[in-house]
Protein backbone atom coordinates (compact mmCIF):
# COMPACT_ATOMS: atom_id res chain seq x y z
CA UNK A 1 0.00 0.00 0.00
CA UNK A 2 1.06 3.67 -1.09
CA UNK A 3 0.36 6.65 1.49
CA UNK A 4 0.13 10.15 0.01
CA UNK A 5 0.20 13.17 2.46
CA UNK A 6 -0.99 16.79 1.79
CA UNK A 7 0.52 19.12 4.51
CA UNK A 8 -1.75 21.80 4.42
CA UNK A 9 -2.40 25.19 5.99
CA UNK A 10 -5.28 24.07 8.29
CA UNK A 11 -5.11 21.00 8.25
CA UNK A 12 -2.72 17.36 7.26
CA UNK A 13 -4.39 14.85 5.45
CA UNK A 14 -3.16 10.97 4.16
CA UNK A 15 -4.60 8.84 1.66
CA UNK A 16 -3.96 5.21 1.38
CA UNK A 17 -3.92 3.66 -1.74
CA UNK A 18 -3.98 -0.06 -2.76
CA UNK A 19 -1.44 -1.60 -5.11
CA UNK A 20 -3.35 -0.62 -7.56
CA UNK A 21 -3.47 3.17 -6.99
CA UNK A 22 -7.00 2.65 -6.05
CA UNK A 23 -7.67 4.86 -2.80
CA UNK A 24 -9.15 2.79 0.02
CA UNK A 25 -9.17 5.05 3.36
CA UNK A 26 -8.08 8.28 4.65
CA UNK A 27 -6.87 9.93 7.26
CA UNK A 28 -6.68 14.06 8.51
CA UNK A 29 -6.25 15.94 11.73
CA UNK A 30 -6.34 19.98 11.64
CA UNK A 31 -4.20 22.24 13.63
CA UNK A 32 -3.89 25.64 14.01
CA UNK A 33 -3.16 29.14 12.41
CA UNK A 34 -1.46 31.36 14.83
CA UNK A 35 -1.70 35.42 13.81
CA UNK A 36 -0.15 37.29 16.56
CA UNK A 37 0.29 40.45 15.15
CA UNK A 38 -1.73 41.96 11.85
CA UNK A 39 -0.37 40.02 8.74
CA UNK A 40 1.30 37.36 10.49
CA UNK A 41 0.37 34.44 10.00
CA UNK A 42 2.63 31.15 12.20
CA UNK A 43 2.22 27.94 12.68
CA UNK A 44 4.34 25.65 15.33
CA UNK A 45 6.02 22.71 13.33
CA UNK A 46 5.58 20.29 16.40
CA UNK A 47 1.42 20.65 15.20
CA UNK A 48 2.45 18.95 12.15
CA UNK A 49 3.90 16.01 13.10
CA UNK A 50 1.46 15.73 15.88
CA UNK A 51 -1.04 15.32 13.37
CA UNK A 52 0.65 12.91 10.69
CA UNK A 53 1.15 10.84 14.16
CA UNK A 54 -2.40 10.97 15.07
CA UNK A 55 -3.34 10.26 11.14
CA UNK A 56 -0.64 7.18 11.21
CA UNK A 57 -2.46 5.88 14.54
CA UNK A 58 -5.70 6.36 12.55
CA UNK A 59 -5.00 4.20 9.56
CA UNK A 60 -2.69 1.71 11.93
CA UNK A 61 -6.20 0.94 13.45
CA UNK A 62 -7.54 0.19 9.99
CA UNK A 63 -5.03 -1.55 8.34
CA UNK A 64 -1.17 -3.04 9.26
CA UNK A 65 1.02 0.02 8.83
CA UNK A 66 3.71 -2.82 7.78
CA UNK A 67 2.29 -3.54 4.62
CA UNK A 68 3.13 0.13 3.67
CA UNK A 69 5.86 0.03 1.20
CA UNK A 70 5.89 4.03 0.61
CA UNK A 71 4.67 7.34 1.32
CA UNK A 72 5.43 11.11 -0.16
CA UNK A 73 4.12 14.33 0.36
CA UNK A 74 2.62 17.31 -0.90
CA UNK A 75 3.67 20.71 1.27
CA UNK A 76 2.53 23.78 1.90
CA UNK A 77 5.26 25.97 -0.21
CA UNK A 78 7.32 29.27 1.27
CA UNK A 79 7.34 28.35 5.26
CA UNK A 80 10.58 29.28 7.26
CA UNK A 81 11.27 26.65 9.25
CA UNK A 82 14.36 26.84 11.45
CA UNK A 83 15.89 24.15 14.08
CA UNK A 84 19.41 24.56 16.47
CA UNK A 85 22.10 22.02 16.98
CA UNK A 86 19.70 20.13 18.81
CA UNK A 87 17.09 20.21 16.14
CA UNK A 88 14.82 21.88 18.44
CA UNK A 89 12.42 24.50 16.37
CA UNK A 90 13.40 27.87 17.32
CA UNK A 91 10.71 29.73 16.85
CA UNK A 92 7.54 29.08 14.72
CA UNK A 93 7.12 28.91 11.69
CA UNK A 94 6.52 32.15 9.35
CA UNK A 95 4.17 30.92 6.75
CA UNK A 96 3.33 31.39 3.03
CA UNK A 97 0.41 33.84 3.23
CA UNK A 98 2.25 36.40 6.18
CA UNK A 99 2.64 39.74 5.08
CA UNK A 100 5.37 41.51 7.25
CA UNK A 101 8.21 41.11 4.75
CA UNK A 102 7.27 43.73 2.60
CA UNK A 103 10.37 46.20 3.52
CA UNK A 104 12.61 43.26 3.19
CA UNK A 105 11.19 42.45 -0.17
CA UNK A 106 11.52 45.87 -1.40
CA UNK A 107 15.48 45.61 -0.70
CA UNK A 108 15.64 42.25 -2.56
CA UNK A 109 14.27 43.79 -5.40
CA UNK A 110 16.31 46.60 -5.15
CA UNK A 111 19.19 43.55 -6.69
CA UNK A 112 18.67 41.82 -9.88
CA UNK A 113 16.74 38.93 -7.76
CA UNK A 114 15.14 37.64 -11.60
CA UNK A 115 18.65 36.82 -13.33
CA UNK A 116 19.83 35.13 -10.49
CA UNK A 117 16.57 32.84 -9.01
CA UNK A 118 13.89 33.48 -12.10
CA UNK A 119 11.42 35.45 -9.80
CA UNK A 120 11.25 38.39 -7.99
CA UNK A 121 10.55 39.14 -3.83
CA UNK A 122 7.26 38.39 -2.77
CA UNK A 123 6.82 38.37 0.93
CA UNK A 124 5.08 34.97 1.00
CA UNK A 125 8.83 33.72 -0.18
CA UNK A 126 11.30 32.16 2.51
CA UNK A 127 14.52 34.60 1.54
CA UNK A 128 12.43 37.96 3.29
CA UNK A 129 11.46 36.15 6.32
CA UNK A 130 15.21 35.34 6.91
CA UNK A 131 16.31 38.93 6.28
CA UNK A 132 13.37 39.34 8.83
CA UNK A 133 14.63 37.18 11.51
CA UNK A 134 18.26 38.68 11.13
CA UNK A 135 16.95 42.25 11.56
CA UNK A 136 14.75 41.57 14.56
CA UNK A 137 15.09 38.41 16.01
CA UNK A 138 19.11 38.23 15.75
CA UNK A 139 19.71 36.04 18.69
CA UNK A 140 17.52 33.94 17.15
CA UNK A 141 19.00 34.45 13.67
CA UNK A 142 22.34 32.91 15.30
CA UNK A 143 21.02 30.21 16.88
CA UNK A 144 20.13 28.68 13.48
CA UNK A 145 21.67 25.47 12.29
CA UNK A 146 19.09 24.26 9.72
CA UNK A 147 16.67 25.63 7.46
CA UNK A 148 14.08 23.47 6.21
CA UNK A 149 10.19 23.87 4.87
CA UNK A 150 7.72 22.69 5.98
CA UNK A 151 7.13 19.51 4.58
CA UNK A 152 11.06 18.76 4.50
CA UNK A 153 10.67 18.92 8.24
CA UNK A 154 8.15 15.90 8.65
CA UNK A 155 10.57 14.20 6.30
CA UNK A 156 13.74 15.16 8.66
CA UNK A 157 11.04 13.83 11.70
CA UNK A 158 10.48 10.60 9.57
CA UNK A 159 14.04 9.41 7.92
CA UNK A 160 16.89 11.90 9.73
CA UNK A 161 17.47 13.14 6.21
CA UNK A 162 18.15 16.59 5.40
CA UNK A 163 16.66 16.69 2.22
CA UNK A 164 14.43 19.09 -0.40
CA UNK A 165 13.22 18.96 -3.46
CA UNK A 166 13.44 20.74 -6.56
CA UNK A 167 9.77 22.03 -6.48
CA UNK A 168 9.86 23.55 -2.61
CA UNK A 169 13.43 24.88 -3.43
CA UNK A 170 12.31 27.09 -6.00
CA UNK A 171 9.78 29.03 -3.37
CA UNK A 172 12.60 29.83 -1.15
CA UNK A 173 14.53 32.69 -3.61
CA UNK A 174 17.28 31.55 -2.56
CA UNK A 175 17.22 28.77 -4.92
CA UNK A 176 18.98 29.35 -8.83
CA UNK A 177 15.40 27.74 -10.80
CA UNK A 178 17.47 27.65 -14.08
CA UNK A 179 20.74 25.51 -12.93
CA UNK A 180 18.89 23.88 -10.15
CA UNK A 181 21.29 24.88 -7.64
CA UNK A 182 21.29 27.12 -4.00
CA UNK A 183 22.38 30.33 -5.17
CA UNK A 184 25.54 31.50 -3.44
CA UNK A 185 24.95 35.36 -4.47
CA UNK A 186 21.87 35.13 -2.47
CA UNK A 187 23.20 32.83 0.28
CA UNK A 188 25.89 35.80 1.05
CA UNK A 189 23.18 38.61 0.99
CA UNK A 190 21.42 36.41 3.74
CA UNK A 191 24.27 35.72 5.82
CA UNK A 192 23.54 31.78 5.47
CA UNK A 193 25.78 29.18 4.78
CA UNK A 194 24.95 26.03 2.07
CA UNK A 195 25.56 23.70 5.02
CA UNK A 196 22.62 24.98 6.79
CA UNK A 197 20.14 24.18 3.93
CA UNK A 198 19.25 20.51 2.85
CA UNK A 199 20.69 18.45 0.16
CA UNK A 200 18.19 19.02 -3.00
CA UNK A 201 16.51 15.83 -4.89
CA UNK A 202 14.20 15.82 -7.73
CA UNK A 203 10.49 15.02 -6.31
CA UNK A 204 11.12 11.12 -7.03
CA UNK A 205 13.53 10.64 -5.29
CA UNK A 206 13.52 8.05 -2.20
CA UNK A 207 15.56 9.77 0.23
CA UNK A 208 15.42 7.57 3.20
CA UNK A 209 13.48 4.95 4.83
CA UNK A 210 11.35 5.71 7.84
CA UNK A 211 13.73 5.64 11.70
CA UNK A 212 10.81 7.42 13.79
CA UNK A 213 8.74 5.15 16.01
CA UNK A 214 5.38 5.39 15.03
CA UNK A 215 4.32 2.06 13.70
CA UNK A 216 5.39 2.03 10.23
CA UNK A 217 8.17 -0.60 9.01
CA UNK A 218 11.50 0.65 8.72
CA UNK A 219 11.44 -0.71 4.99
CA UNK A 220 9.09 1.84 4.49
CA UNK A 221 10.49 4.35 1.70
CA UNK A 222 10.32 7.40 1.67
CA UNK A 223 9.72 9.58 -1.50
CA UNK A 224 11.03 13.73 -0.76
CA UNK A 225 7.72 14.80 -2.39
CA UNK A 226 7.20 18.78 -3.54
CA UNK A 227 5.46 21.96 -3.39
CA UNK A 228 1.55 21.54 -3.47
CA UNK A 229 1.12 23.45 -6.50
CA UNK A 230 3.92 20.87 -8.53
CA UNK A 231 2.21 18.04 -6.54
CA UNK A 232 -1.31 18.92 -7.38
CA UNK A 233 -0.67 19.28 -11.07
CA UNK A 234 0.37 16.11 -10.87
CA UNK A 235 -2.51 15.07 -9.35
CA UNK A 236 -4.25 17.04 -12.39
CA UNK A 237 -2.16 14.89 -15.25
CA UNK A 238 -0.37 18.23 -15.96
CA UNK A 239 2.54 16.89 -16.60
CA UNK A 240 3.57 16.89 -20.13
CA UNK A 241 5.32 20.13 -22.15
CA UNK A 242 2.82 22.80 -22.44
CA UNK A 243 -0.12 21.15 -20.42
CA UNK A 244 -2.12 23.55 -18.07
CA UNK A 245 -4.25 23.47 -15.04
CA UNK A 246 -6.15 26.39 -14.05
CA UNK A 247 -7.53 25.99 -9.88
CA UNK A 248 -10.46 27.74 -8.93
CA UNK A 249 -9.66 28.31 -5.20
CA UNK A 250 -9.77 30.96 -2.85
CA UNK A 251 -6.82 31.82 -5.23
CA UNK A 252 -6.45 31.35 -8.43
CA UNK A 253 -3.88 29.27 -9.75
CA UNK A 254 -2.76 29.20 -13.73
CA UNK A 255 0.03 26.05 -13.75
CA UNK A 256 2.00 25.63 -17.20
CA UNK A 257 4.56 22.84 -17.44
CA UNK A 258 7.50 23.63 -19.48
CA UNK A 259 9.67 21.56 -20.60
CA UNK A 260 12.88 24.40 -20.49
CA UNK A 261 13.39 27.14 -18.29
CA UNK A 262 10.78 30.49 -19.38
CA UNK A 263 13.84 32.57 -19.01
CA UNK A 264 11.56 35.80 -21.12
CA UNK A 265 9.49 35.44 -18.07
CA UNK A 266 11.22 38.42 -16.34
CA UNK A 267 9.38 37.45 -13.17
CA UNK A 268 5.83 38.47 -14.12
CA UNK A 269 4.75 34.98 -13.47
CA UNK A 270 6.87 32.66 -10.97
CA UNK A 271 9.15 30.56 -12.95
CA UNK A 272 9.79 27.05 -10.62
CA UNK A 273 11.21 23.70 -11.25
CA UNK A 274 8.52 20.80 -11.91
CA UNK A 275 7.76 17.46 -9.67
CA UNK A 276 8.57 15.87 -13.04
CA UNK A 277 12.00 16.52 -14.00
CA UNK A 278 10.52 20.01 -15.83
CA UNK A 279 9.88 23.68 -14.74
CA UNK A 280 6.54 24.89 -14.77
CA UNK A 281 5.28 28.79 -15.26
CA UNK A 282 2.74 29.86 -12.46
CA UNK A 283 0.37 32.57 -12.00
CA UNK A 284 -1.45 32.96 -8.92
CA UNK A 285 -4.36 35.92 -8.83
CA UNK A 286 -5.26 36.53 -4.46
CA UNK A 287 -8.91 36.30 -4.71
CA UNK A 288 -10.46 34.04 -6.98
CA UNK A 289 -13.42 32.16 -5.30
CA UNK A 290 -12.59 34.78 -2.43
CA UNK A 291 -14.62 37.44 -4.89
CA UNK A 292 -17.61 35.23 -5.65
CA UNK A 293 -17.50 34.41 -1.99
CA UNK A 294 -17.02 38.31 -1.36
CA UNK A 295 -20.15 38.53 -3.80
CA UNK A 296 -22.50 36.07 -2.96
CA UNK A 297 -22.14 35.73 0.58
CA UNK A 298 -20.76 39.00 2.11
CA UNK A 299 -22.82 40.89 -0.24
CA UNK A 300 -25.66 39.11 -1.37
CA UNK A 301 -26.16 37.61 1.63
CA UNK A 302 -27.13 34.12 -0.09
CA UNK A 303 -25.47 30.66 0.07
CA UNK A 304 -27.01 29.23 -2.88
CA UNK A 305 -24.25 30.04 -5.81
CA UNK A 306 -25.83 27.55 -8.12
CA UNK A 307 -28.78 29.79 -7.84
CA UNK A 308 -27.24 33.41 -8.40
CA UNK A 309 -24.98 32.24 -10.67
CA UNK A 310 -27.87 30.39 -13.35
CA UNK A 311 -28.02 31.61 -16.77
CA UNK A 312 -25.43 34.08 -16.71
CA UNK A 313 -23.48 32.31 -19.63
CA UNK A 314 -26.93 32.90 -21.64
CA UNK A 315 -26.73 36.92 -21.13
CA UNK A 316 -25.15 38.89 -23.38
CA UNK A 317 -21.39 40.44 -23.02
CA UNK A 318 -22.01 44.12 -21.65
CA UNK A 319 -19.12 47.34 -20.45
CA UNK A 320 -19.35 46.51 -17.01
CA UNK A 321 -16.37 45.09 -15.51
CA UNK A 322 -14.81 44.15 -12.16
CA UNK A 323 -11.48 44.39 -10.91
CA UNK A 324 -11.27 41.57 -8.14
CA UNK A 325 -8.49 43.28 -6.23
CA UNK A 326 -9.97 42.49 -3.44
CA UNK A 327 -6.31 41.45 -1.52
CA UNK A 328 -3.91 43.73 -3.88
CA UNK A 329 -2.88 41.32 -7.06
CA UNK A 330 -0.05 38.89 -7.32
CA UNK A 331 0.37 37.93 -10.97
CA UNK A 332 1.13 39.19 -13.11
CA UNK A 333 0.93 42.76 -11.93
CA UNK A 334 2.44 41.91 -8.29
CA UNK A 335 0.93 45.13 -6.60
CA UNK A 336 -0.31 44.71 -3.53
CA UNK A 337 -1.91 48.33 -3.05
CA UNK A 338 -4.14 47.38 -5.90
CA UNK A 339 -7.89 47.53 -5.02
CA UNK A 340 -11.58 46.18 -6.66
CA UNK A 341 -14.17 47.96 -8.37
CA UNK A 342 -16.92 47.80 -10.60
CA UNK A 343 -16.30 50.04 -13.76
CA UNK A 344 -19.04 51.67 -16.26
CA UNK A 345 -21.83 50.46 -13.84
CA UNK A 346 -25.27 52.48 -15.03
CA UNK A 347 -29.09 52.05 -13.66
CA UNK A 348 -29.28 48.94 -16.08
CA UNK A 349 -27.89 46.96 -14.15
CA UNK A 350 -28.63 45.05 -11.42
CA UNK A 351 -27.86 41.76 -9.16
CA UNK A 352 -27.07 39.41 -12.20
CA UNK A 353 -25.43 41.75 -13.98
CA UNK A 354 -22.96 42.73 -11.45
CA UNK A 355 -22.96 38.91 -10.61
CA UNK A 356 -21.72 37.64 -14.45
CA UNK A 357 -19.20 40.72 -13.71
CA UNK A 358 -18.29 39.73 -10.70
CA UNK A 359 -17.63 35.56 -12.60
CA UNK A 360 -16.28 37.37 -15.31
CA UNK A 361 -13.58 39.65 -13.71
CA UNK A 362 -12.20 36.28 -11.42
CA UNK A 363 -11.40 34.54 -15.31
CA UNK A 364 -10.35 38.23 -16.94
CA UNK A 365 -8.04 38.05 -13.95
CA UNK A 366 -6.74 34.74 -15.23
CA UNK A 367 -6.68 35.70 -19.05
CA UNK A 368 -4.04 38.49 -17.56
CA UNK A 369 -1.73 35.23 -16.45
CA UNK A 370 -1.89 33.82 -19.93
CA UNK A 371 -1.13 36.53 -21.87
CA UNK A 372 2.04 37.15 -19.46
CA UNK A 373 2.67 33.24 -20.66
CA UNK A 374 1.90 34.09 -24.23
CA UNK A 375 4.89 36.89 -23.58
CA UNK A 376 7.03 34.02 -22.92
CA UNK A 377 6.35 32.01 -26.25
CA UNK A 378 3.29 29.81 -24.34
CA UNK A 379 0.47 29.16 -25.90
CA UNK A 380 -1.91 26.83 -24.26
CA UNK A 381 -5.22 25.68 -25.94
CA UNK A 382 -6.71 23.30 -23.62
CA UNK A 383 -6.35 23.11 -19.54
CA UNK A 384 -7.69 21.10 -16.62
CA UNK A 385 -10.18 23.11 -13.66
CA UNK A 386 -9.55 21.88 -10.36
CA UNK A 387 -10.64 23.30 -7.01
CA UNK A 388 -14.65 24.19 -6.10
CA UNK A 389 -15.31 26.55 -8.82
CA UNK A 390 -14.51 23.25 -11.14
CA UNK A 391 -17.90 22.15 -9.73
CA UNK A 392 -20.38 25.55 -10.99
CA UNK A 393 -20.87 25.26 -14.99
CA UNK A 394 -21.67 28.52 -14.90
CA UNK A 395 -18.15 29.67 -14.34
CA UNK A 396 -15.90 27.44 -15.92
CA UNK A 397 -18.27 28.00 -18.93
CA UNK A 398 -17.05 31.67 -18.71
CA UNK A 399 -13.71 30.74 -18.28
CA UNK A 400 -13.83 29.08 -21.45
CA UNK A 401 -15.39 31.66 -23.28
CA UNK A 402 -13.52 34.61 -21.59
CA UNK A 403 -9.96 32.48 -22.48
CA UNK A 404 -10.74 30.36 -25.59
CA UNK A 405 -9.29 27.20 -23.72
CA UNK A 406 -11.05 24.14 -24.28
CA UNK A 407 -11.61 23.59 -20.30
CA UNK A 408 -11.86 19.87 -18.65
CA UNK A 409 -12.65 18.64 -15.13
CA UNK A 410 -11.12 15.59 -13.53
CA UNK A 411 -13.06 12.78 -11.59
CA UNK A 412 -11.14 13.37 -8.88
CA UNK A 413 -10.47 16.41 -6.18
CA UNK A 414 -7.84 14.75 -4.02
CA UNK A 415 -4.65 17.15 -5.37
CA UNK A 416 -1.34 16.94 -4.21
CA UNK A 417 -2.12 13.71 -2.04
CA UNK A 418 -3.01 11.96 -5.22
CA UNK A 419 -0.02 13.37 -7.00
CA UNK A 420 2.26 12.01 -3.84
CA UNK A 421 0.85 8.52 -3.98
CA UNK A 422 1.66 8.69 -7.98
CA UNK A 423 5.08 9.63 -6.76
CA UNK A 424 5.61 6.93 -4.51
CA UNK A 425 4.47 4.47 -6.48
CA UNK A 426 6.63 5.48 -9.12
CA UNK A 427 9.55 5.28 -7.00
CA UNK A 428 8.77 1.98 -6.34
CA UNK A 429 8.38 0.86 -9.65
CA UNK A 430 4.41 0.65 -10.07
CA UNK A 431 5.14 3.36 -12.82
CA UNK A 432 7.53 3.10 -14.99
CA UNK A 433 7.17 6.76 -15.24
CA UNK A 434 5.42 9.79 -13.49
CA UNK A 435 3.45 10.42 -17.05
CA UNK A 436 2.06 7.08 -16.68
CA UNK A 437 0.98 6.77 -13.47
CA UNK A 438 -1.16 10.27 -14.30
CA UNK A 439 -2.80 8.26 -17.30
CA UNK A 440 -3.78 5.32 -15.39
CA UNK A 441 -5.23 6.65 -12.24
CA UNK A 442 -6.74 10.01 -13.49
CA UNK A 443 -9.57 10.26 -15.77
CA UNK A 444 -11.42 13.32 -17.37
CA UNK A 445 -14.98 14.35 -16.50
CA UNK A 446 -16.63 17.03 -18.32
CA UNK A 447 -15.40 18.82 -21.33
CA UNK A 448 -16.16 22.80 -21.92
CA UNK A 449 -15.84 24.16 -25.39
CA UNK A 450 -15.21 28.07 -25.85
CA UNK A 451 -18.21 30.29 -27.75
CA UNK A 452 -15.97 31.37 -30.12
CA UNK A 453 -18.16 34.67 -31.33
CA UNK A 454 -18.09 35.45 -27.48
CA UNK A 455 -14.30 34.97 -26.92
CA UNK A 456 -13.85 37.93 -29.43
CA UNK A 457 -16.34 40.18 -27.33
CA UNK A 458 -14.21 38.93 -24.12
CA UNK A 459 -10.93 40.13 -25.97
CA UNK A 460 -12.02 43.33 -26.38
CA UNK A 461 -13.31 43.32 -23.05
CA UNK A 462 -9.71 42.23 -21.97
CA UNK A 463 -8.18 45.24 -23.31
CA UNK A 464 -10.65 47.47 -21.49
CA UNK A 465 -10.03 45.71 -18.27
CA UNK A 466 -6.11 46.18 -18.83
CA UNK A 467 -6.27 49.86 -20.04
CA UNK A 468 -8.11 50.49 -16.48
CA UNK A 469 -6.04 48.54 -14.33
CA UNK A 470 -3.06 50.20 -15.88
Amino acid sequence: MYLGVDLGTSSIKLLLANQDGKIIDSASSVYTQYLPKQNWSEQNPLDWWDGFFACINSLGKRHDLEKFEALSFSGQMHGLVILDENDDVIRPAILWNDGRTSEECKFLNTLPIVDWTGNIALTGFTAPKLLWIKKHEPENFKRISKIMLPKDYLVYRLTGVFATDVSDASGTLFFDVENGCWSQLILNILGIREDQLPKIHESVDVVGTVKADIGLSPKTKVVIGGGDQAMGAIGTGTVNDGQVSISLGTSGVLFINAQHFPSENKGRLHAFRNANGQFHLMGVTLSCAGSTKWWVEDVLGRVDYSTVFADITSMPVDDLIFHPYLMGERSPINDPGAQGAFYGLNASHGQKQMTKAVVEGVCLSLLDCIKAANDCGVFPTTARVIGGGAKSFEWVQTLSDVTGLTLQTIQTSEGGALGAIILSMTACGRFSTITEGCKILINEEKIFIPDRERTKVYEDKYKKYKNLAN
